[in-house]
């Protein structure tokens, strides 16, 4: 790989800074300063801009815990993005794997290997979504065969995927989707009659949200959990 790109590789700067900071003899291979671009690094090299050493960033696999009024977006806008949170390079490269609403919290998946994101928001892969769901008024009796069956919801031509329920309370609920309309969760329920004050999101296929993680928090998932994605 040429120096400069693997300058820009590694810390997200243009082509055209990268020259620049060669140019002013900020980078060392090895010990020694370089400033030709086109010379031909490997991995064994230690290479270093103002002395701190470089090197290429991996594809990251990111749980986090998403906290209200934030939006799964790649700015700020009505309310802050939930990447200003992440002490991470090249935010820009990261994407969602299931975006959650603004005033959504929970488990929100970050990444930059988009294979895999496919596999967690494909519909052909029926990777369940289980949301714990917060209601304005108790939920109607019938409600577990309907969600089976499918809702028809407005706007759309097809009826929703089998959806399982599991009722905590009148007004609580558990509910696994496997699929990803916009604003799916509220509008099956508004469906039913109801309204949904309080949506969280627990887990993703075999993937649960850490409960060592407060809202605003996040780690790396595991080796396991990025194979449990199949």
């Amino acid at each position: 790989m040429r120096l400069d790109k693997f300058i820009c590789e590694s810390t997200g700067l243009t082509r055209a800074l990268a020259k620049r900071v060669l140019k002013q003899g900020e980078i060392t291979v090895d010990g020694e300063v370089v400033k030709d671009a086109s010379l031909k690094v490997s991995p064994a090299m230690v290479i270093c801009l103002e002395g701190e050493p470089l090197s290429l960033i991996g594809i990251r696999y990111i749980m986090m815990h998403k906290p209200v009024d934030t939006l799964c977006s790649n700015v700020d806008e009505v309310y802050p993005s939930v990447l200003t949170l992440l002490d991470e390079p090249l935010l820009d490269r990261l994407h969602f794997a299931g975006r959650l609403d603004a005033d959504t919290t929970g488990l929100l998946l970050i990444t930059d290997d988009g294979q895999w994101s496919h596999k967690v928001t494909s519909p052909k892969r029926e990777c369940g979504k289980r949301y714990r769901i917060w209601l304005a008024e108790p939920l109607v009796a019938d409600a577990e065969q309907q969600l089976q069956h499918g809702l028809e919801l407005r706007g759309e031509s097809e009826l929703t995927r089998p959806a399982q329920l599991q009722r905590i309370s009148d007004t609580e609920v558990l509910l696994t989707i496997t699929e990803g309309k916009y604003h799916q969760v509220k509008r099956m329920f508004a469906a039913l009659g109801n309204k949904v004050i309080g949506l969280h999101r627990e887990a993703i296929g075999a993937i649960e949200l850490d409960a060592a993680l407060t809202e605003g928090e996040w780690r790396y998932l595991t080796d396991a959990e990025i194979a449990s994605v199949g």
